[in-house]
């Protein structure tokens, strides 16, 4: 049991979830979605203009590469004040003991407003997780184990509130304006069940067919991709099956197609230019490390 939480633990920074909400309007989405499940973002939303919200880029390559931290933004306050908060995104699949000592390290390096009349660089942050696991998980309700309620303010340098991507309902995602959000969070939501994805995602279908044909064909091969690293590569072909009017309607390939030719015309060309140009187009793509790896043991061996 150890071992299958720490080898989930292990997706930290699930390129997926990066990739969909460094998109502002996304995140926006995301957080409203989640403000109706959760009191805390409720609460948090209630005191801020998303119309304001702004990524601090690349903000989550200026720590290592051990999950401190997705998604930063800075954001005004409703009121109208010239002053700023602070949101981080946190997403794990899996039980990850360190969580709340990343993310204070994250809020303490990148959440300051410099001047000469400030007291205090540090802004007030909300740090939110965002959960897709096998099983129940709060770091929050951790932490206060032998302690009062009452505690938890003072130990921790930020506001927080814990989203289980679960708690989200379905009806709420496939009514959602934004297609992509809506799509990306089922995708998370079921990436353990294969029957329940099954069931629910292809109920896009229609609302995929009205997205403009480049948006829908980077989303799609996005979510095979990230699906492959929880289901395995078969996941490819039922997807395939589920969403056959789509490939029809836009000609473009599937992640499993698209990756299967990237692999089998550098077999075929025998050149480290070929192998090289493959694994460049697999790392566009976001494929997982470990399957980047796989990809270029293969190619690797034919150069021997």
């Amino acid at each position: 049991m150890d071992e299958e939480k720490n080898k989930t633990a292990k997706h930290k920074h699930d390129p997926f979830f990066r990739w969909l909400f460094a998109d502002t309007s996304h995140t926006k989405t995301l957080l409203e979605l989640s403000g109706k499940v959760n009191a805390k973002v409720d609460r948090f939303l209630s005191t801020v203009n998303l119309d304001t919200l702004v990524r601090i880029p690349d903000s989550y390559s200026n720590v290592s590469d051990t999950g401190e931290g997705d998604l930063a933004f800075r954001v005004s306050v409703m009121s109208g004040a010239p002053v700023l908060v602070g949101i981080v995104l946190e997403h794990k699949s899996g039980n990850d003991p360190d969580t709340l000592n990343q993310i204070a390290k994250y809020v303490n390096a990148l959440m300051k407003i410099h001047g000469d009349r400030r007291g205090y660089d540090l802004i007030p942050t909300m740090a939110i997780i965002f959960y897709n696991g096998r099983t129940n998980w709060d770091p929050f309700k951790k932490l206060v184990e032998g302690y009062p309620e009452d505690y938890l303010p003072s130990m921790l340098p930020f506001m927080h509130a814990f989203v289980n991507m679960t708690d989200i309902p379905d009806s709420d995602c496939l009514a959602c304006e934004d297609i992509a959000t809506g799509m990306g969070i089922v995708a998370m939501k079921y990436a353990y069940n294969k029957d329940k994805l099954l069931e629910v995602l292809p109920q896009f279908n229609e609302r995929l067919r009205k997205m403009p044909r480049n948006e829908a064909s980077c989303l799609w091969q996005k979510i095979n991709i990230y699906l492959a690293e929880y289901l395995g590569k078969d996941i490819f072909k039922e997807l395939d099956m589920a969403f056959v009017s789509i490939g029809q309607k836009y000609g473009f390939e599937s992640a499993g197609d698209y990756y299967r030719k990237q692999i089998a015309e550098a077999e075929e060309k025998g050149e480290t230019k070929g192998h090289d140009d493959a694994i460049s187009v697999l790392q566009d793509m976001g494929l997982p490390p470990e399957k980047i790896a796989e990809a270029k043991a293969r190619l690797d061996a034919l150069k021997k």
